[in-house]
C-alpha cells in the first residue's frame, strides 16, 4: 500500500493535490450533522407471536401446517411437529394448531407451545421441554424411565429412519418438486428467485445432515438401514397395541406415528415412496398407524 502523500508509483504529487483529494472524499458538514443525530442502530429480534388474552383460552401449538389443516386439527406434514401434536393428544391436553415456520420460533425450530394459563405469561415452551410440561399438567408417566430400551429404539427413528426420510423428501428430485417444494417453499413466497434460493437451502441442509455420518450419500445403504429399523420396531411392538406394553399410547408411539403416518399418507403426494414399500412389509406397524390415526 502506498504511503500517505504518494501515488502508487511512489512519486510525490503536485502541490495542492492531497488537500483537494481529501476535500473531495470528505462528508459535507450538513450531511455529517444528520448522521451524527441519527446513528445506525441494531434493533432487537422480533417478539414471539402473541394472541389477545381472549384467544388464549386454549394452548396454542405452533407447527408446520396450512390454514385448513390448522382449522380442522389435521396431522402436521412435518415429523417433528406431528410427534408432539400426537403426544399432546394422547395424554389428553387440548390445543389449537397455529400455522408457523422456523423463523417465528424462539429456538429457530418448530414446534413450540404458548400455554393458555396463566394468561399473563408469554413464555413459549420449546419441543425439548414439552414432555416435562405435559407431565406437570396431567401427571402422566415419564416414559423414558419406564423402559431402558427407550433410548436405543428412539435412535432408530432419529437416525436411520430420519436419514432415509431426508433423502426421500429433499434429495429425490421428483419428490422434492411434488412434496417438499409444495409444502415448505411455495407457501412462503411467490417470488421465483426466492423460491429457488429456499429450495437450494433446504436441499443443501439435507445433504449436510446426511454427510455428517458418511463420506458420501449411499441411497442403497440408507434404505437398508431404514428396512432394518422397521424390522426392529415391528419386533418390539409384536402383537401389542402400543409400544412397551402401555395401555395408552405414549411418546414413543407418537414418535413412530410421526413417520409411519406421513409415509403412508396419500395426501402427501409422493412420486416415489420406497419407505412405504419397506414399511408395508410389517403389518403390525401399519395397523398401529391406523389405530393412532383415529385420534385425529
Amino acid at each position: 500500500m502506498a504511503a500517505e502523500g504518494c501515488d502508487p508509483s511512489g512519486q510525490a504529487p503536485e502541490n495542492g493535490t492531497v488537500s483537494h483529494t481529501r476535500d473531495y472524499f470528505s462528508i459535507p458538514a450538513p450531511i455529517k450533522r444528520i448522521f451524527d443525530r441519527f446513528p445506525l442502530v441494531t434493533y432487537p429480534s422480533n417478539d414471539v407471536p402473541q394472541r389477545p388474552a381472549t384467544a388464549r383460552r386454549e394452548n396454542g401449538l405452533f407447527v408446520f401446517t396450512d390454514a385448513p389443516g390448522a382449522r380442522h386439527g389435521r396431522p402436521s406434514f412435518n415429523p417433528q411437529c406431528l410427534k408432539w401434536q400426537a403426544y399432546l393428544k394422547f395424554v389428553g391436553i387440548g390445543f389449537n394448531l397455529i400455522p408457523s415456520n422456523n423463523h417465528a420460533s424462539p429456538t429457530g425450530a418448530l414446534p413450540f407451545l404458548l400455554p393458555a394459563h396463566p394468561i399473563q405469561t408469554s413464555a413459549p415452551i420449546p419441543s425439548s421441554k414439552l414432555q416435562k410440561w405435559a407431565i406437570e399438567q396431567v401427571h402422566c408417566e415419564e416414559e423414558q424411565q419406564l423402559d431402558v430400551r427407550f433410548e436405543v429404539y428412539a435412535s432408530l427413528l432419529d437416525h436411520r429412519i430420519r436419514n432415509a426420510w431426508l433423502y426421500q423428501l429433499y434429495l429425490d428430485l421428483e419428490n422434492f418438486s411434488a412434496v417438499a417444494r409444495r409444502l415448505y417453499v411455495d407457501p412462503t413466497t411467490s417470488n421465483p428467485l426466492v423460491r429457488v434460493a429456499l429450495s437450494n437451502q433446504l436441499q443443501q441442509a439435507a445433504r449436510d445432515e446426511l454427510l455428517k455420518s458418511s463420506q458420501y450419500i449411499d441411497v442403497g445403504a440408507l434404505e437398508a438401514e431404514a428396512a432394518d429399523a422397521f424390522e426392529a420396531l415391528s419386533t418390539l411392538l409384536g402383537d401389542q397395541l402400543h409400544f412397551f406394553g402401555r395401555s395408552q399410547p405414549g411418546l414413543f408411539d407418537a414418535s413412530v406415528f410421526a413417520y409411519t403416518h406421513l409415509i403412508l399418507d396419500k395426501e402427501m403426494g409422493w412420486k416415489r415412496n420406497r419407505l412405504q414399500q419397506l414399511l408395508q412389509q410389517h403389518e403390525n406397524l401399519v395397523q398401529h398407524r391406523e389405530r393412532l390415526l383415529e385420534f385425529f
